[in-house]
């Protein structure tokens, strides 16, 4: 097996260097921890390899499943051109209404749409919209469903991805529980889907990225 196995020290070098958190970002984890929401937000090397990935394909529309109180959200909306627009969707109240306010807080209230309310719902809403990049990251057994949802909803070039692919290193297990086996179930459904490109990627908890043909 080829690689560097990351240790603290490597870890820290890594973000430090390429993905500090700035002071809006800091608040943001700062809140959701005084708020007592669960603390699962995406990792700073995360949001910036996906800030990366959409300004290297130019992307414009953006569509996020599962808000949190936005630290994604706003890692992605960053990497937006003037006239970009980053599209979330979220089902608690108490998460949207916490992530409002850290958009207006990052200046980015203008080039986000929080969508309330059951991810389903929402997905058939816009079903007749077209996406760049998307990023799920909402009830892990949803999963399979969402990629179902939006792979007809991203342009040609477009990526998804999907965060925890690897669930702590638990999607190996040989009797999952309801959650590992839908993410087991969504890796090998995005990796046969003849119209995407993929790759599980052991960044973080594991990304699943998919590059629509």
């Amino acid at each position: 097996m080829k690689g560097v196995p990351l240790n603290e020290d490597l870890y820290n070098y890594i973000v430090d260097t390429f993905a500090a958190e700035d002071d809006i970002l800091k608040q943001v984890v700062k809140h959701t921890e005084e708020m007592k929401f669960p603390l699962i937000q995406i990792s700073p090397e995360l949001g910036k390899f996906l800030f990366l990935l959409i300004k290297m394909i130019n992307a414009k529309r953006v569509l996020e499943i599962g808000t949190l109180t936005g630290y994604s959200s706003i890692w992605m909306a960053r990497a937006l051109p003037d006239d970009g627009k980053l599209t979330t969707l979220e089902i608690s109240k108490e998460h949207a209404g916490e992530a409002m306010s850290n958009f207006k807080s990052a200046g980015l209230d203008n080039k986000i749409e929080l969508i309330l309310g059951s991810a389903m719902e929402s997905l058939d809403k816009l079903k007749d919209e077209k996406f760049d990049f998307v990023f799920i990251d909402a009830d892990k057994t949803g999963y399979p469903a969402y990629f179902d949802k939006v792979i007809g909803m991203v342009r040609k070039g477009g990526i998804i991805t999907a965060d925890n692919t690897l669930k702590d290193g638990r999607i190996i297990e040989k009797n999952p529980d309801e959650f590992i086996r839908a993410i087991q179930v969504f890796n090998k459904k995005v990796a046969d889907d003849e119209r995407v490109e993929s790759l599980l990627m052991p960044i973080s908890d594991g990304l699943t990225m998919a590059w629509v043909k």
